[in-house]
């Protein structure tokens, strides 16, 4: 006699107890929150409208007529009806017999001003950071900044009346130990130490203070505990305000980088003559001298392109690399 088993079903769970129902916020489109931000914020965006236009009239929309670099230019037919001849004009200024020296010239010239520039406005802003006199210290960034609004043309013209041959008292001052007159930019080596050490000396006190508002910025609870654990003033230099400084100094060197191909025209222009241009024709110059002086209008902007798009390799790279080895850079 078989035995018969029933299987009874699991009893059910039981209802959840009954209250209100909660529902989902409805989801808002980019559309719908970018127009409530713009009716909260208008203001601020407002305030943003000015620079926004001057960018896109003065930087964006002139980027349209590079296209002359790829043309004949023709001032009647216009940057658009000019004939098309591709990369020659390119071409042309890789065969020119001075394309290799004005790259050697604005690569040592730039080179050089970035390693000079870089460090001494840094060692100036924790000189002045350490300094507890506060008048002393007033006065000091008083005389280091105040060069900067001099303008490029009188700090040049400044400069040649202090190395002159014939009344500069750096001649006069050398003549007294029996040197004879030296004409400092008659000859060509000495043309970068000129250009640079007074662009250091006219810009060090203006990139101080971007320094010393990032040292503002560490917290004074660091320093303390450094007090406390018995660390000199060299060990909280280096092992507290260095670190703090890291990322301005990192974004401060990339820009730097990444406008090494752009150095400055007017100053190398005014410093110089006949007797140097071996050292200071570079390409801003070379670009003046083929586009304005020459009307060679294409010529000067496929130039200008060449140079531009080495900017932005070495702006990028420096960028790379800047934060691969210490995590900070543009857009981190």
């Amino acid at each position: 006699m078989s035995a018969t088993f029933e299987v009874k079903p699991a009893p059910a769970a039981p209802a959840p107890p009954a209250g209100p129902t909660v529902r989902k916020p409805p989801r808002t489109s980019r559309r719908t929150q970018a127009g409530r931000s713009l009716r909260r914020h208008w203001q601020l965006y407002l305030l943003v409208v000015v620079p926004l236009a001057y960018f896109v009239i003065f930087k964006y929309v002139p980027i349209t007529n590079a296209v002359i670099a790829f043309k004949n230019y023709s001032p009647i037919k216009g940057p658009w009806g000019s004939d098309w001849v591709g990369f020659r004009n390119f071409e042309l200024f890789f065969q020119n017999p001075v394309f290799w020296t004005l790259v050697k010239n604005t690569l040592l010239l730039s080179v050089y001003t970035v390693l000079a520039s870089f460090p001494i406005p840094i060692i100036l802003a924790i000189a002045l950071n350490e300094i507890r006199n506060g008048r002393f210290k007033k006065i000091v960034q008083l005389v280091t900044y105040a060069p900067y609004f001099i303008s490029t043309v009188v700090v040049v013209s400044m400069t040649i009346l202090v190395l002159s041959p014939r009344l500069g008292f750096v001649n006069d001052a050398i003549g007294l130990f029996g040197v004879p007159a030296v004409d400092f930019l008659g000859r060509p080596d000495y043309f970068r130490h000129i250009y640079v050490w007074s662009d250091v000396w006219q810009t060090t006190g203006y990139s101080a203070v971007i320094y010393l508002a990032a040292l503002s910025g560490i917290d004074p609870a660091l320093h303390e505990s450094a007090r406390i654990d018995g660390a000199s003033r060299l060990q909280r230099i280096r092992h507290v305000d260095l670190p703090g400084i890291m990322p301005t100094a990192v974004i401060i060197l990339v820009l730097g980088v990444g406008n090494i191909m752009s150095i400055g025209f007017e100053k190398a222009f005014l410093l110089q003559n006949p007797l140097n241009t071996a050292q200071s024709e570079i390409i801003a110059t070379y670009v003046y001298k083929t586009g304005l002086l020459n009307a060679d209008f294409s010529m000067a902007t496929a130039i200008g392109l060449f140079n531009s798009v080495i900017n932005l390799f070495l702006l990028l790279g420096v960028n790379f690399a800047a934060k691969r080895i210490t995590g900070n850079g543009l857009w981190s």
